[in-house]
């Protein structure tokens, strides 16, 4: 039941994950193999039990440990031209191919494969190992598992994110909100559309004020904060409505997001958004009392702000030789494990460019970078 992290990662990513998949499979089968070692994993299955996070100790049961997180979820690979298959790890000129290699079990392959060097090296401070389910959705499987390791008593002095950032040292990353929004028409001929009230041409003034606002960030929002672009975004993703060109659409919905950059609420973005709406709705009543906007909120995921000397980067940098300032547009779980008061950063193996791409891959070298920062994380807590 030993794995090398090579052969880790070749059977971590032989478990098809897609979000829209349970990935029991793969918990069950990290469950079977840390048992194995005579390490005892609690289970934290979702609310329908479909899927479920998975969180383990090594070491002594005492405070300032450190958490090792991964999501075992990957994006689907559907409508993608792969040159290989994607559940089976393939390497070619120096990379390894397969979905999730880079995003992001690469990570947990390295820190299930040293498992047994953990087990071996006498650690005086405990590494938690916590894989979720539903990153790529929302964040969402991360939730209840934090919830239960908080209750747990766990009291971490460090949580490391290891999502691809070419293992340099992410002390910060924008939040998100994704939404979706629908909006109740009055359909008439296209002809008397004094009288209808078209759905789509009502949802295209909310897309507008996406577009607004965002302009209203780049002209704002100092460029020296170190975010790509350095202001928050607003994005509509999908949209759907209609019926015929002819008749004023009776029914529009699209989704749609925020990324805030730390220090921004998302609260504030969403009030924003609501008054628009409830202007253009009265107007819509005006003509037709039953048309209507409503909107829900589908996902929200924290920022992750820097902290002044925090215990997280001052061990990340110690351990990476790392020093200089990175920030990443993206969104991890990061904000989540600090929320609940835990010192965190993002440090992990692979090229986010890489991520949900049509052959991922992450490098032979970046493995192995990952491999020696794990290890000289089981020195730092053996001492």
């Amino acid at each position: 039941m030993r794995y090398t992290p090579r052969d880790m990662l070749a059977k971590l990513v032989s478990f098809n994950t897609e979000s829209q998949r349970s990935n029991r499979e793969l918990i069950d089968f990290c469950r079977d193999y840390l048992a194995a070692h005579g390490v005892e994993a609690v289970v934290v299955p979702s609310p329908d039990g479909f899927k479920a996070n998975l969180y383990a100790t090594i070491g002594p049961q005492v405070e300032g440990g450190v958490v090792l997180s991964g999501h075992t979820d990957v994006v689907p690979v559907a409508g993608q031209d792969w040159s290989s298959d994607p559940w089976t790890l393939t390497e070619r000129e120096g990379r390894l191919h397969g979905r999730g290699t880079c995003d992001m079990k690469g990570f947990d392959a390295i820190t299930l494969a040293l498992v047994p060097e953990m087990l071996e090296a006498g650690l005086k401070r405990p590494v938690h190992i916590a894989l979720s389910y539903d990153e790529e959705v929302g964040c969402i499987g991360a939730r209840v598992m934090i919830d239960a390791m908080v209750a747990a008593g766990l009291k971490p002095s460090a949580v490391i994110v290891g999502e691809p950032s070419m293992m340099q040292v992410v002390t910060g990353h924008k939040g998100g909100t994704r939404m979706r929004t629908t909006v109740r028409g009055h359909a008439v001929h296209s002809s008397r559309i004094d009288v209808g009230v078209p759905a789509i041409m009502v949802a295209g003034q909310l897309v507008v004020w996406h577009e607004e606002v965002m302009r209203e960030n780049a002209a704002q929002t100092p460029s020296d904060n170190g975010f790509e672009p350095p202001y928050t975004t607003l994005h509509v993703g999908t949209i759907t409505g209609g019926t015929a060109v002819n008749i004023t659409s009776e029914h529009c919905s699209f989704s749609h997001e925020v990324r805030v950059i730390p220090g921004e609420s998302d609260d504030a973005y969403v009030a924003r958004y609501r008054a628009r709406m409830a202007e253009l709705e009265a107007r819509m009543q005006a003509i037709a009392p039953e048309t209507g906007i409503t909107m829900e909120v589908t996902s929200f995921t924290p920022p992750l702000a820097p902290e002044n000397g925090g215990a997280a980067e001052v061990l990340a940098r110690r351990l990476t030789g790392d020093n200089g300032s990175h920030v990443v547009a993206y969104g991890t779980e990061g904000g989540l494990f600090q929320g609940a008061g835990w010192s965190t950063v993002v440090c992990g193996p692979g090229d986010i460019a890489q991520a949900h791409q049509p052959d991922e891959f992450i490098t032979i070298a970046q493995l192995e970078a990952g491999t020696r920062f794990v290890r000289g994380l089981i020195a730092e807590l053996s001492r």
